[in-house]
């Protein structure tokens, strides 16, 4: 089954608990602190495998969650670090964070991988708290939570040369004539649903990709007929062999699906429109006169286009086809104007935090600090308390949440905690 879309949650692991913990030693009356701290959760790495070919595995498994680390131990002992989560993927996966649409990263080479989700640090022992004003600290930190996300998964297929037209033009015929591939051949519409690879070898060190893209239709830039999920997959393409049915049997003029295909290509992205096209003129067998293949061909050589009169049935001029595909795609220079249909993100330093009324009327502070410190403060503990409140003051979160509007006994949400505000 092909599956070229999924979506799937991964939360990296937790930082272990660091320990609170004193030396109680034989002849070691006044032990000072001795907890150690808590082990670093586990990131979650993506990896583009070729050994996969489609994202069927997402549908039946949609969770990955990482192990946390350790809890730190007594005796100034560590929690060991928990091992990445490697999850593999196909060659030609792009991953997009769901809620904002950012674009994580775009897999295409064989063991690429991207850090998808990062592991908490562990939390600090009791040890690291230890001053000249507090010489027993009963206090250690939490680990911080890891990092999680809604992801969307989408793949598009890897080849060098990609076959577009109408439906039952003839381009599965093809993909089955020249390699070793078998699409589904039968006499109706939309036969082929998925995108088929074939590898095309015209003698030793010389071969290539060719992919069945599915048939299109007008509006599939709109996403008519499933465009959206067959013209993603042209994307990766550097050559087009564009097929037409020239012997009209079904009442098409193949001049007219050209332009109509062409003007789909063009709505859908403009990088797909500027890819280098060779003109398959099929089914030339069927031809009911001397005129037509003539005529169309001379339509075409006048706009520059290169065109091939080939019977994929019989594998009459698929030849010359295939060779010039290979000649094209070992000379083949990118556009330089064909920029990637990609939004980038700049790295923007973190604002201590941000205050917003929610629907609920609580007022909800946001921002990595602040979140990270409620998360990792054990609020059950009196001395981590006061060492929460201290840092609340220097941040001026009091000052900043009556400038808001807060008044006593408002809701205050940090994280997944709930506060009340008292003046």
């Amino acid at each position: 089954m092909f599956i070229d879309r999924a979506r799937i949650f991964v939360k990296a692991g937790d930082g272990g608990n660091g320990m609170s913990s004193f030396r109680r030693e034989k002849y070691v009356p006044n032990g000072g602190p001795s907890g150690g701290d808590g082990g670093k959760g586990a990131d979650i790495i993506l990896k583009a495998d070729k050994n996969i070919n489609t994202l069927v595995d997402f549908r039946y498994k949609r969770l990955f969650k990482a192990p946390s680390g350790e809890n730190g131990m007594s005796g100034n002992k560590y929690g060991r670090g928990a091992e990445p989560m490697i999850v593999p993927v196909p060659c030609g996966t792009t991953v997009k964070d769901e809620t904002t649409g950012q674009l994580f990263c775009d897999l295409v080479e064989d063991g690429q991988t991207f850090l998808i989700a990062k592991g908490g640090r562990g939390g600090r022992g009791n040890a690291h708290f230890q001053t000249s004003a507090n010489r027993v600290p009963t206090f250690a930190e939490k680990g911080e939570p890891g990092e999680e996300h809604w992801l969307q998964l989408e793949l598009k297929v890897l080849a060098d040369v990609g076959l577009v037209g109408y439906p039952s033009v003839g381009k599965s015929s093809i993909l089955r004539k020249v390699s070793k591939a078998q699409p589904e051949v039968a006499a109706y519409h939309f036969t082929t649903l998925t995108p088929v690879l074939g590898v095309v070898s015209l003698s030793e060190g010389r071969s290539f990709v060719m992919a069945d893209i599915p048939g299109l239709i007008e509006g599939a830039s709109e996403g008519v007929g499933l465009g959206h999920s067959f013209l993603r997959h042209i994307e990766r393409t550097n050559i087009i062999i564009h097929v037409l049915d020239v012997s009209g049997m079904e009442g098409r003029d193949p001049i007219e699906d050209y332009a109509a295909i062409n003007e789909e290509l063009k709505k859908y992205s403009e990088k797909l429109s500027r890819k280098y096209q060779i003109i398959a003129l099929n089914k030339i067998d069927l031809l009911l006169d001397e005129e037509t293949l003539p005529r169309i061909t001379k339509y075409f050589t006048d706009k520059g286009s290169e065109v091939f009169p080939i019977n994929a049935l019989t594998g009459e001029g698929m030849q010359a086809l295939m060779e010039r595909a290979w000649y094209l795609v070992e000379n083949f220079v990118p556009d330089p104007e064909a920029k990637d249909d990609v939004v980038m993100y700049e790295a923007k330093p973190d604002v201590d935090f941000v205050i917003t009324r929610g629907d609920d009327a609580a007022f909800t502070i946001t921002g990595a600090r602040i979140e990270r410190l409620v998360a990792m403060t054990n609020l059950d503990d009196d001395q981590s308390l006061r060492r929460f409140q201290k840092i609340w003051t220097y941040m001026e979160l009091d000052k900043k949440l009556k400038e808001y509007g807060c008044k006593d006994g408002d809701e205050v949400v940090i994280g997944n905690m709930r506060f009340i505000f008292r003046d």
